[in-house]
């Protein structure tokens, strides 16, 4: 029985390295489609983003598998549930991924090398993050998931640089408001990605540690202390 356990768990980390490998191609083909205004390679990332959808589904039902017909003790089943919210996160970033491919398709980028290398970085940035949190739950990696919350702040300090370089912008070319505001979008939709590989991080560490990720926002009663 348990050996039929492990190969489905197994698979999980298969499916799960799957699926996050399926993000990160979509979110580097979106920015890549968006860096050189390819209206079809953008069509591609949105119609890629089913199969995100799919893998979503077919991983919820082997976790639904795997605590129904299985008996997972403590640590599985952290393991377990920690799969059912990251994947919910992850199909958020194909989403977002998708998003960003939308306004490829009408957009054309403001002639700003310095916002270039910026959206380069934050989506090289995520990327890591997605590939860096999805290993640190396959190997129970706990340094390595809190290098990945650590990587958010990079990620974010890049975002408000961006936001400031776009107000810039906007102050001195005001009839090039509409594609800075669309830049300013698709700055919004990497930095919501790196949330996203942050809420997926915290579920790795979970399943090392037992604590979820909003126990630090309120310690049990017994850690308060009593005055």
């Amino acid at each position: 029985m348990r050996s039929r356990f492990e190969q489905q768990l197994s698979r999980l980390h298969e499916d799960m390295i799957a699926m996050g490998d399926l993000c990160e191609e979509a979110i580097a083909e979106a920015v890549r489609a968006l860096l050189s205004a390819n209206r079809e390679a953008a069509k591609q990332v949105v119609r890629g983003d089913r199969e995100v959808d799919r893998m979503e589904r077919e991983i919820e039902e082997l976790c639904l598998r795997l605590l129904l017909q299985q008996q997972p003790v403590a640590s599985d089943l952290r393991h377990i549930s920690a799969a059912l919210k990251m994947i919910t996160d992850m199909e958020r970033i194909g989403d977002q991924a998708a998003d960003i491919a939308e306004i490829t398709r009408h957009f054309r980028l403001p002639e700003d090398p310095a916002s270039e290398r910026h959206i380069t970085k934050m989506a090289d940035a995520v990327k890591s993050m997605v590939d860096e949190s999805i290993d640190a739950f396959v190997h129970e990696d706990a340094a390595k998931a809190r290098a990945v919350l650590a990587a958010d702040d990079a990620v974010d300090r890049l975002f408000f640089k961006l936001r400031r370089d776009i107000i810039d912008m906007i102050s001195q070319n005001p009839a090039g408001g509409e594609e800075a505001v669309d830049l300013l979008m698709v700055a919004k939709y990497l930095e919501r990605i790196g949330d996203h590989a942050e809420n997926i991080a915290e579920w790795a560490l979970f399943t090392v540690t037992g604590k979820r990720p909003d126990d630090a926002q309120e310690a049990p009663p017994e850690e308060k202390g009593n005055v």
